[in-house]
Protein backbone atom coordinates (compact mmCIF):
# COMPACT_ATOMS: atom_id res chain seq x y z
CA UNK A 1 0.00 0.00 0.00
CA UNK A 2 2.97 2.73 1.00
CA UNK A 3 4.67 1.63 -2.41
CA UNK A 4 2.18 2.39 -4.51
CA UNK A 5 0.91 5.90 -1.99
CA UNK A 6 4.68 7.10 -2.62
CA UNK A 7 5.01 5.87 -6.16
CA UNK A 8 1.22 7.65 -7.22
CA UNK A 9 3.12 10.86 -4.86
CA UNK A 10 6.21 10.76 -7.47
CA UNK A 11 4.04 10.41 -10.21
CA UNK A 12 1.77 13.55 -9.11
CA UNK A 13 4.60 15.22 -8.64
CA UNK A 14 6.12 14.81 -12.17
CA UNK A 15 2.69 16.09 -13.78
CA UNK A 16 2.12 19.02 -14.91
CA UNK A 17 -0.70 19.77 -12.76
CA UNK A 18 1.65 19.13 -9.80
CA UNK A 19 2.39 23.57 -8.98
CA UNK A 20 -1.34 23.41 -8.80
CA UNK A 21 -2.46 20.82 -6.43
CA UNK A 22 0.85 22.41 -4.37
CA UNK A 23 -1.09 25.60 -4.35
CA UNK A 24 -4.69 24.08 -3.57
CA UNK A 25 -3.25 21.86 -0.92
CA UNK A 26 -1.50 24.94 0.93
CA UNK A 27 -4.10 27.37 0.16
CA UNK A 28 -6.73 25.24 1.84
CA UNK A 29 -4.20 24.01 4.88
CA UNK A 30 -4.25 27.24 5.82
CA UNK A 31 -7.89 27.92 6.31
CA UNK A 32 -9.40 25.02 6.36
CA UNK A 33 -7.88 21.68 5.65
CA UNK A 34 -6.15 19.54 7.78
CA UNK A 35 -3.72 17.61 5.49
CA UNK A 36 0.47 20.42 5.31
CA UNK A 37 1.15 21.17 1.43
CA UNK A 38 4.88 19.23 3.06
CA UNK A 39 3.57 16.04 1.72
CA UNK A 40 3.49 17.17 -2.27
CA UNK A 41 6.67 19.71 -1.93
CA UNK A 42 8.92 16.58 -0.73
CA UNK A 43 8.37 14.49 -3.60
CA UNK A 44 8.10 17.26 -6.43
CA UNK A 45 11.41 19.22 -4.68
CA UNK A 46 13.17 15.58 -5.26
CA UNK A 47 12.12 15.09 -8.53
CA UNK A 48 12.45 18.37 -9.72
CA UNK A 49 15.41 19.78 -7.59
CA UNK A 50 16.41 22.90 -9.41
CA UNK A 51 12.45 23.54 -9.29
CA UNK A 52 12.50 23.36 -5.50
CA UNK A 53 12.46 27.51 -4.98
CA UNK A 54 9.49 27.78 -7.17
CA UNK A 55 7.70 25.08 -5.39
CA UNK A 56 8.64 26.87 -1.93
CA UNK A 57 7.32 30.05 -3.56
CA UNK A 58 4.11 28.63 -4.46
CA UNK A 59 3.85 27.34 -1.09
CA UNK A 60 4.69 30.49 0.87
CA UNK A 61 1.68 32.38 -1.36
CA UNK A 62 -0.58 30.06 -1.54
CA UNK A 63 -0.34 29.53 2.20
CA UNK A 64 -0.07 33.36 3.33
CA UNK A 65 -3.39 33.89 0.57
CA UNK A 66 -5.36 31.01 2.54
CA UNK A 67 -4.19 32.36 5.48
CA UNK A 68 -6.19 35.48 4.57
CA UNK A 69 -9.45 33.13 4.01
CA UNK A 70 -8.68 32.16 7.39
CA UNK A 71 -8.61 35.45 8.93
CA UNK A 72 -11.86 36.29 7.21
CA UNK A 73 -13.72 33.45 8.64
CA UNK A 74 -12.60 34.58 12.11
CA UNK A 75 -13.12 38.11 11.43
CA UNK A 76 -16.29 37.77 9.23
CA UNK A 77 -17.75 34.63 10.17
CA UNK A 78 -17.27 33.47 13.36
CA UNK A 79 -20.72 32.52 14.41
CA UNK A 80 -20.82 30.02 11.87
CA UNK A 81 -17.73 28.51 10.45
CA UNK A 82 -15.28 29.90 12.67
CA UNK A 83 -16.78 28.69 15.67
CA UNK A 84 -17.60 25.57 14.94
CA UNK A 85 -14.01 25.39 13.35
CA UNK A 86 -12.68 26.67 17.15
CA UNK A 87 -14.73 24.18 19.18
CA UNK A 88 -13.53 21.56 16.53
CA UNK A 89 -9.76 22.13 18.05
CA UNK A 90 -11.40 22.62 21.46
CA UNK A 91 -10.37 26.59 21.47
CA UNK A 92 -13.91 27.47 22.98
CA UNK A 93 -12.61 27.37 26.36
CA UNK A 94 -9.26 29.30 26.25
CA UNK A 95 -10.48 31.90 24.22
CA UNK A 96 -9.45 35.01 27.25
CA UNK A 97 -6.44 33.65 27.84
CA UNK A 98 -5.88 33.47 24.10
CA UNK A 99 -6.90 36.90 23.97
CA UNK A 100 -4.71 38.18 26.61
CA UNK A 101 -1.98 36.32 25.29
CA UNK A 102 -2.31 37.48 21.37
CA UNK A 103 -2.63 41.34 23.34
CA UNK A 104 1.22 41.01 24.07
CA UNK A 105 2.48 38.45 22.17
CA UNK A 106 0.61 37.86 18.78
CA UNK A 107 3.65 38.52 16.66
CA UNK A 108 5.41 35.49 18.20
CA UNK A 109 2.86 33.33 18.11
CA UNK A 110 2.46 33.78 14.67
CA UNK A 111 5.76 33.12 13.50
CA UNK A 112 6.72 30.55 16.17
CA UNK A 113 3.11 28.24 15.01
CA UNK A 114 3.69 28.72 11.39
CA UNK A 115 6.65 27.24 11.63
CA UNK A 116 5.37 24.23 13.68
CA UNK A 117 3.52 20.98 12.88
CA UNK A 118 0.66 23.06 14.76
CA UNK A 119 -2.28 23.72 12.45
CA UNK A 120 -1.44 26.93 10.66
CA UNK A 121 -5.21 27.64 10.25
CA UNK A 122 -5.99 27.35 14.22
CA UNK A 123 -3.36 31.09 14.10
CA UNK A 124 -4.85 32.23 11.00
CA UNK A 125 -8.66 31.89 12.28
CA UNK A 126 -8.08 33.09 15.79
CA UNK A 127 -5.67 36.39 14.47
CA UNK A 128 -9.08 37.13 12.68
CA UNK A 129 -11.13 36.27 15.60
CA UNK A 130 -9.24 38.80 17.54
CA UNK A 131 -8.81 41.18 15.17
CA UNK A 132 -5.28 40.97 14.92
CA UNK A 133 -3.47 43.94 12.77
CA UNK A 134 -4.06 42.31 9.64
CA UNK A 135 -0.74 43.60 7.75
CA UNK A 136 0.90 42.62 10.98
CA UNK A 137 -0.62 39.13 9.93
CA UNK A 138 0.42 39.29 6.42
CA UNK A 139 3.77 39.97 7.00
CA UNK A 140 4.53 37.71 9.72
CA UNK A 141 2.36 34.95 7.85
CA UNK A 142 5.03 35.34 4.86
CA UNK A 143 7.83 35.86 7.46
CA UNK A 144 7.28 32.37 8.96
CA UNK A 145 5.72 30.63 6.03
CA UNK A 146 8.22 31.50 3.71
CA UNK A 147 10.86 30.76 6.55
CA UNK A 148 9.37 27.45 6.57
CA UNK A 149 8.88 26.23 3.21
CA UNK A 150 12.10 27.55 1.95
CA UNK A 151 14.10 25.89 4.59
CA UNK A 152 12.73 22.82 3.30
CA UNK A 153 13.45 23.43 0.19
CA UNK A 154 16.99 24.56 0.32
CA UNK A 155 17.60 20.84 2.72
CA UNK A 156 15.46 19.14 -0.30
CA UNK A 157 17.90 20.67 -2.83
CA UNK A 158 21.01 20.58 -1.23
CA UNK A 159 20.43 16.85 0.45
CA UNK A 160 18.30 15.74 -2.23
CA UNK A 161 19.63 12.25 -3.45
CA UNK A 162 20.37 10.91 0.45
CA UNK A 163 17.04 12.07 1.33
CA UNK A 164 15.20 10.66 -1.96
CA UNK A 165 17.32 7.27 -0.96
CA UNK A 166 15.76 7.46 2.52
CA UNK A 167 12.06 8.08 1.22
CA UNK A 168 12.66 4.88 -1.27
CA UNK A 169 14.03 2.47 1.33
CA UNK A 170 11.77 3.85 4.80
CA UNK A 171 8.51 5.32 2.95
CA UNK A 172 6.37 3.94 4.91
CA UNK A 173 8.06 4.56 8.23
CA UNK A 174 8.33 8.42 7.38
CA UNK A 175 4.96 8.92 5.95
CA UNK A 176 3.84 7.17 9.51
CA UNK A 177 6.24 9.73 11.28
CA UNK A 178 5.29 12.45 9.76
CA UNK A 179 1.66 11.53 10.23
CA UNK A 180 2.15 11.59 14.05
CA UNK A 181 3.87 14.47 13.76
CA UNK A 182 0.81 16.49 12.37
CA UNK A 183 -0.92 14.34 14.79
CA UNK A 184 0.96 15.50 17.77
CA UNK A 185 0.41 18.94 16.37
CA UNK A 186 -3.04 18.86 16.44
CA UNK A 187 -2.86 17.59 20.14
CA UNK A 188 -0.64 20.09 21.34
CA UNK A 189 -2.88 22.46 19.52
CA UNK A 190 -6.00 21.76 20.79
CA UNK A 191 -4.97 20.40 24.80
CA UNK A 192 -1.90 22.26 25.47
CA UNK A 193 -1.96 25.38 23.97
Amino acid sequence: MFKSLYRWTLALSASRHAPLALGAVAFAESSFFPIPPDLLLVPMSLAQPRRAWTYASICTVASVLGGMLGYAIGALLYDTVGQWLIATYHYADKMDALRAAYAQWGWLLILIKGLTPIPYKLVTIVSGLLGYNFALFVLLSVITRGARFFILAGLLNRFGDPIRGALERHFAAILVGFLLLVAVGFYVATHVI
